[in-house]
């Protein structure tokens, strides 16, 4: 799913940021192209679908493979970028945009593998019509991730923004309201969380099957996957997209085996992309 999120001070996106370094391990190695090819990514799907490559494909095509779970959206980028991990696995291009431009770094899309359909959910109601006014909608707070949120309201009829609102759009960029919704903006990984707490919460597709949420069944409206910009993929620093190992990753990623697995695993929660 991409930017720094708009975390609420700056204590928590220090800690976030020492706590993901930490976590990598600071191995400066680990972006060479000797040993073994470690990957940063979100626990849910992407560090499963690594996780069965490197268990089912990747000894025989040669890949030695580590996988490195993280929650936050921001501790990917910046490992990879420092040489702390060689690749990741976690956004789409709107927000690797946003990132590279609000901090100056220069990663890189590889292959595209997934999509995961953003969705509204709600444990009060069961259809989106049943939306009462003054409703609370929890949205997530990052950049892109905001933005994606309204354009689903508002292609489902709940919202209508203003002209030209683009992948950083907010509730200020809202030109009718006709429920007079009221916006709760949470980090992404909280928005299932706030489920008992709010109305209805937009939910990524990634923190709503670690939610035990099943997108395909419980979201009130979800993303159309036709052309959709929202993929997930691959991404490396600039320079390392020939990377041997990054290009045997890049193949088994978007192999028959891997597209069937995310087809019976998900059960169409999570879309292959190839």
């Amino acid at each position: 799913m991409r930017n720094t999120a708009k975390l609420t001070t700056a204590v928590l996106a220090a800690g976030a940021l020492t706590l993901g370094l930490t976590a990598c391990g600071a191995d400066k190695d680990s972006a060479s192209t000797d040993g073994p090819l470690v990957v940063a990514a979100s626990p849910t799907p992407h560090a499963e679908i690594l996780n069965f490559v490197k268990d089912n494909l990747a000894k025989k095509a040669g890949l030695d493979l580590e996988v490195k779970e993280f929650t936050d959206y921001v501790t990917p980028n910046t490992a990879t970028q420092d040489g702390s991990v060689g690749a990741n696995y976690f956004q789409n291009q709107p927000y690797l945009d946003d990132f590279n431009k609000k901090n100056g770094t220069d990663i890189v899309p590889v292959v595209t593998v997934h999509l995961e359909p953003l969705g509204l959910y709600s444990n009060k109601f069961k259809k989106v019509d049943e939306l009462k006014s003054g409703a609370t909608v929890a949205v997530p707070n990052d950049t892109v991730n905001e933005a994606r949120a309204l354009k689903l309201l508002a292609a489902n009829g709940l919202i209508t923004l203003k002209d030209g609102a683009g992948n950083s759009a907010t509730p200020a960029d809202i030109a009718k309201n006709p429920r007079k919704l009221k916006f709760k903006e949470l980090e992404a990984a909280q928005t299932p969380r706030s489920l008992n707490d709010v109305d209805a919460a937009v939910v990524n597709g990634n923190y709503a099957i670690a939610a035990d949420l099943k997108p395909a069944d419980d979201a009130l409206v979800l993303e159309s996957p036709k052309d959709n910009p929202y993929g997930n993929f691959l991404a490396v620093k600039k320079g390392s997209e020939k990377d041997p190992r990054v290009t045997k990753l890049a193949k088994l990623l978007t192999s028959p085996e891997v597209k069937k697995f995310i087809e019976d695993k998900y059960a169409g929660s999570v879309l292959p992309s190839f």
